[in-house]
């Protein structure tokens, strides 16, 4: 199986994918990697969706609403960051703009003179690094091989520091057996109590939602659709039952279920 993540090699994306393929290849994005296994090219893809201290990874939840695809897998490791470079004399640091802001404390109290430079992947920040004496990067320490210097280790303002990643799969690779289950609900509708009416239908048959996240459709100002994470497997029939209910009330948009996963933890 080949797999495809954020590049290039030695991101947090790409250790995550290595649990999930012994092939990984590379795209610069996001959405070029969800697109890459909704058209065919990759048998799964592995994308941030959620950090422990910064959230929830926008650009992801984005994509899985504009493409169809499921989720067989989620991973979830620890985030260790370390601060690599050349030597200590270093005026600008460029990583990931989540690792930046997982960070953020401990460059104001350590660097606070440097500037910041959000790049496309923490790997991307260390070969700055590798190329220009005046630039540190954040990154696993791993990736300091012979040529950086790990200046400090554990930098990260949060020890509990972890990340969550899906591995995106076409539709046919859809299980109802796991967990957990994710949908996106589009109501293409906006009333007193749309929000409720749908929170409800969990609620009622004692489904509990680790997760709900809103974001603009795109389709006009002010309107949303709404990403769950229910913490039950489709093959249960309470989970069903609430899926209907909600397919009634987004009768005038959709409903993309995505499909139900169990987690790994890879920790190193």
């Amino acid at each position: 199986m080949n797999a495809v993540t954020l590049g290039p090699a030695g991101t947090y994306s790409h250790r995550a994918a290595r649990a999930v393929a012994a092939e990984v290849s590379f795209r610069e994005s996001v959405t070029a990697i969800v697109d890459a296994v909704a058209n065919g090219e990759f048998e799964r893809g592995v994308v941030p969706i959620e950090n422990s201290i910064e959230g929830s990874v926008t650009e992801s939840l984005d994509a899985l609403a504009e493409y169809d695809v499921s989720v067989t897998k989620e991973i979830v490791t620890p985030i260790r960051h370390a601060l690599l470079a050349q030597g200590s004399d270093f005026e600008l640091v460029a990583s990931h703009a989540q690792a930046l802001a997982q960070c953020r404390n401990w460059l104001e109290t350590n660097h606070p003179d440097v500037g910041l430079e959000a790049v496309a992947s923490t790997a991307r920040g260390v070969e700055r690094a590798r190329e220009d004496a005046r630039i540190a990067g954040i990154g696993h320490p791993d990736n300091a091989g012979d040529d950086l210097t790990i200046l400090a280790e554990n930098i990260q303002d949060r020890t509990s520091n972890a990340t969550r990643f899906l591995v995106v799969a076409p539709v046919k690779a859809r299980s109802e057996a796991g967990g957990k289950t994710t949908l996106i609900v589009y109501p293409n509708d906006n009333y007193p109590g749309l929000l409720l009416e749908l929170l409800e239908s969990f609620a009622e048959r004692n489904l509990n939602l680790s997760r709900i996240e809103s974001r603009p459709s795109g389709e006009r100002l002010g309107d949303y659709l709404f990403h769950f994470d229910v913490d039950a497997g489709l093959y249960e029939d309470h989970t069903t039952a609430a899926i209907e209910e909600i397919e009634d009330i987004a009768s005038k948009g959709w409903v993309r279920i995505l499909g139900s996963y169990d987690t790994e933890h890879v920790l190193k």
